[in-house]
């Protein structure tokens, strides 16, 4: 019998963590393979990731 998805719950910090198993968390180290910045293709656009100096992450097409 499968379980339903736990719910997220405030970090203390503003923010929730995610608790719900059912979609996939991608560690943003791994994503970025050392570099502060990457490109992904979404369809016919392009968007950039970048890391910035206070270590926040920035999407931008």
């Amino acid at each position: 019998m499968s379980q339903p998805p736990r719910q997220a719950r405030p970090d203390g910090n503003g923010g929730e963590l995610i608790s719900d198993l059912s979609v996939p968390v991608v560690d943003s180290t791994a994503l970025m393979c050392g570099k502060r910045e990457l490109l992904i293709r979404h369809g016919a656009d392009i968007y950039r990731l970048r890391v910035t100096a206070s270590n926040k992450l920035i999407l931008t097409k």
